[in-house]
């Protein structure tokens, strides 16, 4: 069962026999505002010659629903498949801009996928059950990803890049390269220009890649996750080596929104480690979340090498919220010798709110709610391990 407000939209998804979309009645739902805003999106004529947004994108969710591998698939799957066709170019009312006189929509994807994760997890429910988690992020990571299989060619490793964005469906388990392939050509199908059938031919050349790469319907299976993490990083190794775990430890990297329930997980599942807690640091030194957090960050990492000169594992306790933040903390973990394990924790949205008002230092709703409308959760490939934890 799902909660109702996302019900709505289940009902206007294609499903045996006839496999149509609904077109009326989602406008009927909570995804009304972003369908409207996709209507108003004009698009680049020499791409998509069929005009507007919305245009392309109910062209697309019917080739897609001619696509017999599509038909075929599990009533789950195919839900979220169908979910992410819909809503794939839901970035470009946001990103759309004229350059040189052409209009372009640079990084519509990853604002997609932003937007519609914070819109499935808030508004519609989505958050706070194992279920709810894999769909939503199987929906997220196809739109984040849907324009890669038409340009994975052009990559300078295009077997590695296959692999790592597959990777991802260890924690998705919906999301593959194999559904990634059918929505992109669904995409390249579901539009007027000059350059369809070399790009719908990109897509196929794409797929026999994706197949010879072993991680066309499942992640790649790595010997070991230090061979992994190694692989995906871009180290010089094979995909099937082997390699020697030369780190000393692991570090906790911790991952969630405000009143998610770090604190307590961290007293219910490891007592014994230290914590380098950025609200700590940053209520010692008198820093409102406001203000600049330069020398808060400065300290917070002081404190976090003194463990590491020790050798000493500890937990890394902030929201690190963006791929970039994380990224940091890696590097420098990584660079005396540990070895990293990301753990984002996820409750549901009401929970996550009541959880806050709780809190001796809380935040308001707003600020959480403009959080998740940033928050990109962490992929597998970016530490050595990654869990994605229901609190």
């Amino acid at each position: 069962m799902y909660p109702k407000e996302f019900e709505g939209v289940l009902k206007c998804l294609p499903k045996p026999p006839d496999f149509s979309f609904d077109f009326e009645g989602l406008f009927e739902t909570e995804l009304k505002s972003i369908l409207m805003d996709m209507q108003k999106t004009p698009q680049n004529p020499a791409w998509h010659a069929e005009g507007d947004c919305w245009t392309h994108t109910k062209m697309v969710c019917m080739e897609l629903c001619g696509l017999s591998e599509f038909q075929n698939l599990p009533d789950e799957e195919r839900n979220v498949l169908a979910l992410a066709a819909l809503l794939h170019d839901a970035g470009k009312p946001f990103t759309t801009r004229e350059e040189m006189g052409e209009l372009v929509s640079p990084g519509h994807a990853l604002k997609g996928a932003n937007l519609v994760r914070a819109l499935l997890w808030r508004e519609m429910g989505l958050s706070g059950e194992k279920g709810y988690q894999l769909l939503r992020e199987s929906v997220c990571l196809l739109i984040r990803y849907h324009t890669q299989p038409a340009h994975i060619l052009e990559n300078n490793d295009p077997m590695r890049r296959a692999r790592k964005i597959a990777s991802n469906g260890c924690p998705a388990k919906y999301f593959t390269l194999k559904n990634l392939c059918l929505l992109a050509e669904a995409d390249e199908r579901g539009r007027i220009n000059p350059e369809k059938e070399q790009r719908i031919l990109n897509v196929e050349l794409a797929r026999a890649a994706m197949i010879e790469s072993g991680a066309y319907t499942s992640p790649y299976p790595f010997r070991s996750d230090v061979a992994r993490y190694a692989y995906l990083s871009g180290k010089k190794v094979w995909e099937d080596q082997e390699l020697f775990d030369d780190t000393w430890g692991e570090i906790i990297l911790l991952c969630g929104l405000p009143g998610t329930g770090k604190d307590t997980y961290i007293r219910m599942n490891f007592p014994s480690l230290p914590v380098v807690s950025l609200d700590d640091v940053r209520r010692e030194m008198g820093v409102k979340p406001g203000d600049n957090q330069g020398a808060v960050i400065q300290a917070a990492h002081e404190r976090a090498r003194e463990f590491l000169r020790k050798k000493q594992p500890f937990i890394w306790n902030a929201t690190s919220l963006l791929p970039s933040l994380r990224r940091t903390q890696v590097s420098l973990f990584e660079d005396y010798g540990a070895s990293v394990k990301i753990l984002f924790l996820e409750t549901g949205w009401k929970e996550n709110i009541e959880r806050d008002k709780e809190r001796k230092f809380a935040v308001s709703e707003k600020v959480i709610s403009d959080m998740l409308n940033k928050f990109v959760p962490p992929e597998a490939f970016e530490a050595r391990r990654v869990e994605w934890i229901i609190v």
